[in-house]
């Protein structure tokens, strides 16, 4: 199971209609086997009625159980990147942070929003005033009231212009951000860091989840401070025309903002289950359509549908959930913002009728205490948007704070640590006494104390079954990972003391089943070339592997896109070789380079690779790790490790 779902539970309260109230909890959100539940409540087992059907079953969430101190929804994952909960102080203060060289826009888009709110919180003064100097025939006071509204309906109308495009340049700035931090964050990460977190996983948060906490500042935060400041306004009005009156208000008010207090912590967690649900299915999805020719030989269509479909189902149940939980949210608020209007009129009648307030008073009071309700109202509908903004955007901020973990790429660790960097290479490659074992399996050794020792000028085969480490001395020489015990020495220097970057610019490398980036061919063969390269050295990089003849005959040539169905696996291998030659290395590393080639194209490839050998390397070292025993006739040294642990 993927680390981000490693361990979900979740607790609900519910019970059935005509039922009396039971309380109820379920060990797993999820069941087990589809078209089965554990006892939601009185033996309700079937789990895969329609909506209605579950909005039956479901009929309250324990949106109360999150006051007692049991958050509905908990995901708890031995990941290290996990950390402490975020808050939303915390979480907005990063982005504050993320947006330093924009605040300008921010800073203008608060003063229009504040000119824009007192203007607006103004007019009920003005427009009651109007209206009751054309009853008393003051003329003059009509038309100058009149004049009043019309200059303050253009300030508030150009004043909420600038907020929302202000705020909206301010959002699309913090975006840029967000994903830049993220992804250069994800690019300097160690590899043992990809072997356990799933790629669709760490693409649905730059995606959907930066996504969703764009809204902070396109919609949530710029429309909760300007209904605090319309609903200070109108508060301020109401306790200046009656403050007996007022408290009333409050006191609703005061009963909306507990409710929301425990459906908001709800929204957080809930957008945090959906956000880490979606990843996983996202995953799901990516290796599904990304191997789509291995599910079609083997038939596994329907395999693959049902097995998307039980995360989709999960995701689906939570936003049902969701949705019960916001229908409460919105029947709870309804009652009781209808409830105040008929509380204003009846309070604010019944002063009128003792004397203590005017038509006029009482008409403001209406007006203001509509206005502050509906401030409330949007108010915590845009703090439970920005909950589940905040939910989501909790994984992300995780990502970011994680430390450099490739610390041999971080300018601190160069600046520390400047490396060796030998004016010759002459490739002579060392093995002493090495072990190891891979981060995320430290208990199963790959390599055990293995000695090797490759001298310039060299060819050498390594030989093995699968699965004995042949691929694992690779990464030790590339530096991708450390020997968890031994030496690895190249030129009689330990590996560790040279320049990392410095070395691996030395070394030219064609992994198994080699991948080609989503550019043009030519930027395929020069990918990672730091000297000038000429169009001329290309192409004849490229008939060094056996490549220039079917890359001339694409409609574009050299700059042909690449993508999937454009070429076959042995022509994607081709042009891995031709960028590996490209580079002019010293140490040349094949990892099965010639895997997926007929016999005659295999023989080919090998014959040029030889005279590339004895003629542009001249006594230049090349580990060639290659399964075919056919190659071995174009080696002059071969050595078959028995030794390797398998």
């Amino acid at each position: 199971m993927p680390p981000l779902v490693r361990s979900i539970r979740f607790s609900t309260l519910a019970f059935q209609l005509g039922a009396p109230r039971r309380s109820s909890s379920c060990s797993s959100l999820f069941p087990a086997k589809r078209g089965s539940c554990r006892t939601w409540n009185g033996g309700a087992r079937n789990a895969r009625g329609n909506c209605f059907g579950r909005l039956r079953k479901l009929c309250i969430v324990s949106i109360g159980s999150v006051s007692s101190g049991s958050d509905p929804f908990t995901l708890r994952s031995s990941s290290e990147t996990e950390g402490p909960a975020l808050t939303v102080v915390h979480a907005l203060r990063r982005m504050w942070e993320l947006i330093a060289d924009d605040r300008m826009v921010v800073y203008i888009a608060f003063v229009s929003l504040t000119v824009a709110a007192i203007s607006e919180i103004l007019i009920p003064t003005i427009l009651t005033a109007s209206v009751f100097s054309a009853q008393r025939g003051n003329t003059v006071a009509f038309y100058g009231y009149g004049r009043l509204l019309i200059i303050l309906c253009f300030i508030s109308g150009i004043c909420s212009g600038m907020r929302s495009g202000c705020f909206a340049l301010a959002n699309v700035t913090l975006v840029k951000h967000l994903r830049e931090r993220l992804y250069s964050t994800l690019i300097f990460q160690d590899i043992s860091f990809f072997d356990i977190e799933p790629v669709g996983g760490l693409t649905s948060r730059l995606g959907a989840d930066c996504q969703r906490m764009s809204q902070v500042l396109a919609n949530d935060l710029h429309l909760i401070l300007r209904n605090i400041l319309q609903g200070t306004g109108a508060l301020v009005n109401l306790l200046i025309l009656s403050w007996p009156l007022t408290l009333s208000t409050l006191l609703i008010c005061s009963i909306l903002a507990a409710i929301f207090l425990v459906y908001g912590r709800y929204q957080k967690n809930a957008a945090k289950v959906s956000q880490d649900l979606t990843a996983v299915a996202n995953q799901i999805a990516e290796d599904t359509l990304s191997q789509m020719r291995t599910v079609r030989v083997y038939g596994s269509e329907k395999v693959e549908i049902k097995r998307y479909r039980q995360w989709i189902e999960r995701l689906a149940s939570v936003g049902i959930l969701e949705s019960v939980a916001y229908g409460s949210w919105s029947m709870s608020f309804t009652m009781l913002y209808r409830l105040t209007q008929v509380l204003a009129v009846m309070l604010g009648g019944i002063s009128l009728l003792t004397g203590h307030v005017s038509s006029e008073q009482l008409t403001k009071y209406v007006l203001y205490c509509e206005w502050m309700i509906y401030a409330t109202w949007r108010l915590v509908d845009s703090l439970s948007s920005l909950m589940q903004s905040i939910g989501a955007s909790e994984r992300v901020f995780q990502l970011m704070n994680l430390s450099t973990r490739d610390q041999y790429l971080t300018k601190e660790y160069m600046q520390l640590h400047e490396g060796i960097k030998l004016p010759n290479l002459t490739g002579c490659i060392e093995f002493k006494d090495v072990s190891f074992c891979y981060p995320c399996r430290t208990m199963v050794p790959v390599l055990q104390d293995v000695n090797l020792l490759v001298q310039p000028g060299n060819v050498v085969a390594i030989v093995g079954p699968s699965g004995c480490g042949k691929s694992s001395l690779i990464n030790l020489l590339l530096r991708l990972y450390e020997p968890s015990h031994g030496l690895l020495y190249i030129d009689n220097i330990p590996v560790e003391k040279l320049d990392v970057r410095w070395l691996r610019s030395k070394i030219g490398y064609v992994g198994q089943g080699p991948y080609l980036f989503h550019m043009d061919i030519k930027s395929n063969i020069s990918y990672g070339c730091s000297r000038n390269i000429t169009q001329k050295g290309i192409q004849q990089a490229a008939k060094e592997a056996g490549a220039h003849e079917f890359i001339s005959s694409l409609p574009n040539g050299y700059e042909a896109i690449v993508h999937e169905g454009l070429l076959s696996d042995g022509q994607k291998q081709r042009i891995a070789i031709a960028r590996a030659t490209l580079r002019d290395p010293d140490i040349l590393i094949l990892d099965e380079a010639t895997s997926a080639l007929d016999m005659e194209s295999e023989h080919q490839i090998k014959v040029r690779i030889h005279e590339y050998l004895l003629i542009s390397l001249n006594g230049r070292t090349s580990k060639q790790m290659d399964l075919y025993y056919s190659a071995l006739e174009n080696l002059l040294q071969s050595l078959c490790r028995h030794s390797f642990k398998d």
